[in-house]
């Protein structure tokens, strides 16, 4: 993902879809993630039918949301990212599947 600055490698695992990211860039966000935290999990990302609709669903559950609009992610998906600190912690990614 050019704008990103980032290269994206996918694997399945059963019924789990694994990814894989690189930094193309020492600006990006993946490359300062490494820098302050080491090697490792980055985030968790959940696959959703209308990611608006969750969007809207998740604020008003009192979720904060990173992104204002989707933005377009890997493999031609819609995504967004829920902060952190409405989720235990853990850095949440929603994707929405598009055509090809």
């Amino acid at each position: 993902v050019e704008s990103e600055g980032v290269s994206t490698s996918f694997f399945m695992l059963g019924e789990t879809k694994i990814e894989l990211l690189q930094a193309t860039n020492e600006d990006s966000a993946i490359a300062k993630f490494i820098d302050k935290k080491g090697e490792g999990i980055h985030h968790i990302a959940y696959a959703v039918d209308n990611i608006l609709t969750e969007m809207e669903r998740l604020k008003a559950e009192g979720f904060e949301i990173l992104n204002k609009e989707p933005k377009h992610g890997a493999d031609n998906k819609l995504i967004c990212f829920l902060h952190p600190k409405s989720t235990n912690g853990i850095l949440v990614e929603l994707c929405q599947e598009r055509d090809k």
